[in-house]
C-alpha cells in the first residue's frame, strides 16, 4: 500500500467516548466499546501499511484495555491532535504527513485492510477518495496531497450534510473525487447493533453481543 494509513481517535476515557452510546450501555460499557473499535481499526491499518499514524485526542495513560492499545500500536507514529475542532484537526493531521494519505476514524470497526488498498488503489489515478457514511457524514478520506486537507477546516463536522460539503468543499479546489463503499459508523446502539451484525467477528462485534444491555433495529 502506497498511502500511509491515518487514525484519528479520541483516547477511550469513559464519559468522554460513545457518550449517545453511553446512554443505553453505561458510560465503562461505551469506554469499552469506543477502545475495540479503535483496536479493529489499528488492526486493518497494520495489515494494510507498516507506516501508520494515530492522532490522538487525549493520552492512553490509564484508559480503557490501556496495555493492548499500546501493544497493538508498537511502530506506529502517535502525535497529538492539534486544532479547535474536528475539522482543524483533521486538517493538521493531514499536514504532518508527507505523501499520500488514507484517514479514518475510530467509527468504523467493520473496516478491513481491503477497504484501505481499495482507497489506496482510487489515489492512484485521483487526487481524493472519499467514504460516505449512512449518517450523512464520511468515514475515510485520502488525499494524494495531504496539505489539501486544510480546505475542511470551512466544513461544519458531524452535520447530515457533512459528506456532502465535504465533497462540494474538494471538488471547488478542482479535485477529482473517488468515492469507496458507504459504511454505518457506530454512535448508537442501533448502530451497534447493526454493525456488529455486519462485522461478528470483529472485536467489537464480538463484545457488542455479550452485553446484557443492548438495543433493537428497528
Amino acid at each position: 500500500m502506497r498511502a500511509q494509513p491515518l487514525v484519528l481517535a479520541k483516547a477511550p476515557r469513559p464519559g468522554l467516548v460513545k457518550t449517545r452510546l453511553a446512554a443505553t450501555v453505561g458510560d465503562d460499557a461505551a469506554a469499552e466499546l469506543a477502545a475495540l473499535c479503535l483496536l479493529d481499526t489499528i488492526a486493518a491499518c497494520r495489515a494494510a501499511s507498516e507506516r501508520c499514524h494515530l492522532a490522538l485526542a487525549g493520552d492512553l495513560a490509564g484508559v480503557v484495555l490501556e496495555d493492548e492499545l499500546r501493544r497493538s500500536l508498537i511502530g506506529w507514529r502517535i502525535f497529538a491532535q492539534q486544532g479547535d475542532g474536528l475539522a482543524e484537526r483533521i486538517a493538521h493531521a493531514h499536514a504532518t504527513i508527507a505523501g499520500p494519505v488514507v484517514q479514518v476514524g475510530m467509527d468504523t470497526p467493520q473496516v478491513t485492510a481491503d477497504d484501505l488498498a481499495a482507497a489506496d488503489a482510487a489515489l492512484e489515478d485521483s487526487p481524493a477518495v472519499l467514504g460516505h457514511a449512512d449518517d450523512g457524514g464520511w468515514w475515510l478520506l485520502g488525499l494524494q496531497d495531504p496539505s489539501r486537507a486544510g480546505v475542511l477546516t470551512d466544513v461544519p463536522m458531524s452535520q447530515a450534510d457533512t459528506g456532502t460539503r465535504t465533497a462540494r468543499a474538494l471538488l471547488g479546489t478542482g479535485l477529482h473525487i473517488e468515492v469507496v463503499r458507504r459504511l454505518r459508523d457506530v454512535d448508537t446502539a442501533e448502530d451497534a447493533e447493526i454493525v456488529a451484525r455486519l462485522a461478528p467477528g470483529t472485536r467489537f462485534g464480538r463484545r457488542w453481543h455479550e452485553l446484557p444491555v443492548r438495543s433493537p433495529v428497528r
